[in-house]
């Protein structure tokens, strides 16, 4: 009777060993054809998903952890993107950023949800001017970025989106750089990434903070299966929005993927407004319908109290005035 115990015991052990590793398998590769992304059996994927915050922040508030992921998921979240800084890059060092990284990939996976790795950086990458000390970075530390980036995670499905550079600016604040030059630094950087053949997507976003994408539309960057974003927050043009919205980025998903990296609203009283994200639940109506219209992806902006605009006022997770809302969205209700 025991020997039957026992071995019974081990099957049982080995096949909930197999249900959990099954479980924890990258999820299944996202390509892109034409103008969609699609799974691997060729069926279009549109992304919904939430912005961490920086996962350094997160490891020091101590909320790096399943139960912060399980919260998105229940959401209704299928996608998460992880916004770098360099300067946290640089204080915690490769190694043991990439062991942050790799916990997060593994709790997105076992949820089901797809990463988006963001060099998130605000600024000018030519002249090296950023707009906070937290965004410094130069050429070489972006390509040697992406180069460890696409060695660890090339052949992970899981993360299937490495965003090249958060919020491209060349407005004369911080010096020039024209889109010619803007598109070279970008296929360098992809030509980095897939000398690793790294399997991930590369999204390229333009300027205006991310925003605008009509030269883009112009003279593309020369390079196949990539993705265009961008951050299209309500102050970045005046009601109605959408025939804006086409103008300066929405034509781009007639040609291309398109996702939405960042979106999200303020009310003017909350704790974190500030321009460009002002606005109300008018805002998410339109961002959110027009999305749907043509197909586009997006990644709501930050599941953190203290980074505006802010989807959550503390670590029990009370939503804030859009996170009310985006819940409901991400939720389908």
């Amino acid at each position: 009777m025991n020997t039957r115990i026992t071995i019974i015991s081990a099957i049982l052990f080995v096949c909930l060993s197999n249900l959990l590793f099954a479980q924890a398998q990258p999820l299944p590769r996202i390509q892109v054809t034409g103008n969609i992304f699609t799974d691997d059996k060729g069926e279009p994927i549109v992304f919904r998903g939430i912005n961490t915050s920086d996962p350094y922040k997160l490891k020091q508030d101590n909320q790096w952890n399943k139960r912060y992921f399980q919260e998105i998921k229940n959401w209704g979240a299928n996608a998460v993107r992880f916004p770098v800084h360099p300067e946290n890059w640089r204080t915690m060092g490769k190694e043991s950023y990439l062991k942050l990284l790799d916990e997060g990939v593994q709790w997105a996976t076992e949820l089901q949800m797809y990463v988006i790795i963001d060099w998130h950086s605000i600024g000018n990458l030519k002249t090296e001017l950023f707009f906070r000390p937290s965004y410094n970075t130069t050429i070489k530390e972006t390509l040697e970025f992406w180069q460890i980036i696409a060695k660890h995670y090339g052949k992970n499905t899981t993360v299937a989106f490495f965003e090249l550079f958060n919020e491209p600016v060349n407005n004369g604040e911080f010096g020039s750089c024209t889109w010619a030059e803007w598109k070279a630094i970008m296929e360098e950087t992809i030509a980095v990434i897939r000398a690793e053949e790294a399997i991930n997507i590369p999204l390229v976003g333009g300027f205006d903070w991310g925003y605008d994408l009509i030269e883009a539309g112009a003279d593309p960057v020369d390079a196949e299966g990539i993705g265009y974003t961008s951050h299209p927050y309500p102050m970045k043009r005046e009601k109605p929005w959408e025939d804006k919205w086409t103008q300066d980025w929405g034509f781009m998903a007639e040609r291309y993927p398109v996702m939405l990296t960042e979106i999200g609203f303020s009310g003017e009283e909350e704790k974190g407004a500030h321009v460009p994200v002002i606005s109300d639940e008018s805002y998410g109506d339109a961002i959110t319908a027009y999305c749907k219209q043509k197909g586009v992806s997006y990644i709501v902006w930050c599941f953190d109290p203290d980074w505006g605009p802010m989807l959550i006022r503390d670590w029990d997770f009370n939503t804030t005035r859009q996170g009310k809302y985006f819940k409901q969205a991400l939720s389908g209700k």
